[in-house]
């Protein structure tokens, strides 16, 4: 072979041992740890970018602030950070324990919601305390997660796995759970209990007959609540027949899908959307997926969608790094409920699904969601850390920067300074 042709070879030995890196990155026993939390950052930081400028037109005109919607926001992010942390320090066992309790918390703020909630955009589901609101319907999702795994979970462990014993306790609570949400006109939180449902009976081996039954009453139950409210009908031919529809109920999918196409590749530019002038409902919460599409075009959204796929592969890396069967559960649950959640809210905007009002998880207007969902993210970083070999490597790092702060400030104990592993002799 002359030199020239050798120069054109590709190089398999370079490519091999790039390949050899990935595979010992993705082997680390903290890969997951990472993912979730830098995932769990960007889209962060890119919500609280959107809602600046999806919500800044509109908060002028009737707050007298561009800032007052992105403030609120900003200051439910740093309550659900801090709620984050605590959850990454708790140990499985406070989970396990958390789930009766969260599902008795929740069934009591849905009823409270019934009888003191608002009622507005054809639903009864926000309490209003002074200028704080609360949607109970949002803790539900987090409460059903723990519980059941805890529930499946107990039952694997004394060996019955049998499926048809563990419906029994598990399909009352959902049904309670899912007609007190369904009481406030909330279709979209009850489809994604329904999702959480399906992945926990996923991971315990129900058979698929199962699932297609649950499905059918699912389609039955949506059936019925679409029949008999007006505007849900309304909403159902607003997706079916948007142009013809648009100066009606299919005016925002229109407005949605205006915005996403005038976007473009790359976008108009952070903050230079036309759609947030009140020409798209709603642009800072359910349709928030529309105006990022129009600010940084289909690149941006094609981002956000492979960050909500990182953040489900480092869900399921650590289900299926841990052989306790509750962190099993409840990773699938709750990787089942953030992804597919997103995928819903995204979903409607693009106009493949019908418009529910779920919000966008970690980019959309909502302090409620925002709390519950990085909750749910403390939790899993928290499993992340029992994964084969995690523990020694995070004895091996030695303190946090938080340790090491407090430390210097005299607010915590002495750091210890990790001591050079000595040679053998």
């Amino acid at each position: 072979m002359t030199t020239a042709e050798t120069d054109r070879a590709p190089d398999f030995d370079s490519f091999n041992g790039r390949l050899a890196r990935v595979r010992e990155l993705l082997a680390r026993p903290l890969f997951s740890y990472h993912l979730l939390l830098g995932v769990s950052a960007l889209l962060m930081a890119l919500g609280l970018m959107m809602v600046l400028s999806a919500s800044s037109i509109e908060a002028l005109q009737t707050r007298q602030s561009a800032f007052a919607l992105f403030g609120r926001q900003l200051v439910s992010m740093t309550l659900g950070l801090l709620l984050m942390w605590i959850c990454s320090r708790l140990p499985i066992r406070f989970f396990r324990l958390a789930g009766y309790p969260l599902m008795a918390f929740a069934a009591l703020g849905l009823v409270l919601v019934l009888f003191i909630g608002a009622s507005e955009q054809g639903g009864q589901r926000w309490i209003y305390i002074g200028e704080l609101t609360v949607q109970p319907s949002e803790p539900a999702k987090l409460a059903l997660v723990v519980w059941g795994a805890d529930l499946l979970a107990r039952g694997a462990r004394a060996g019955q796995i049998e499926w048809r014993r563990l419906l029994i306790p598990l399909m009352p609570g959902l049904a309670i759970m899912a007609v007190l949400v369904m009481l406030g006109s909330d279709l979209g939180t009850t489809l994604v209990l329904m999702m959480i449902f399906l992945a926990l009976l996923w991971v315990v081996g129900a058979p698929l007959k199962l699932f297609g039954g649950i499905l059918s009453v699912i389609v039955l139950a949506a059936i019925t609540m679409i029949s008999s409210e007006g505007y849900r009908s309304e909403r159902i031919e607003g997706w079916l027949n948007p142009q013809g529809t648009a100066q009606g109920a299919g005016y925002q999918l229109v407005q949605g899908k205006i915005g996403m196409g005038s976007g473009g590749w790359f976008g108009l530019g952070l903050g230079s959307s036309r759609q947030k002038w009140s020409w798209t409902p709603h642009a800072e919460s359910d349709f928030i997926f529309s105006i990022l599409g129009e600010e940084l075009g289909l690149m941006g959204t094609l981002v956000v969608v492979a960050l909500f796929g990182l953040l489900g592969y480092a869900g399921l890396r650590v289900a299926s790094r841990v052989k306790d069967p509750f962190v099993r559960l409840a990773a699938v649950a709750a990787v089942a409920w953030i992804v597919g959640q997103a995928l819903v809210n995204i979903g409607a905007v693009i106009g493949v699904l019908p418009i529910t009002g779920i919000p966008l998880p970690l980019v959309s207007y909502g302090g409620s969601a925002l709390l519950s969902t990085l909750a749910a993210l403390g939790m899993l970083l928290a499993f992340a850390k029992h994964e084969p070999g995690a523990r020694e490597a995070l004895a091996a790092r030695g303190p946090g920067p938080v340790a090491r702060g407090l430390s210097w400030l005299g607010l915590g104990g002495p750091v210890k300074k990790r001591r050079p592993a000595r040679a053998r002799r």
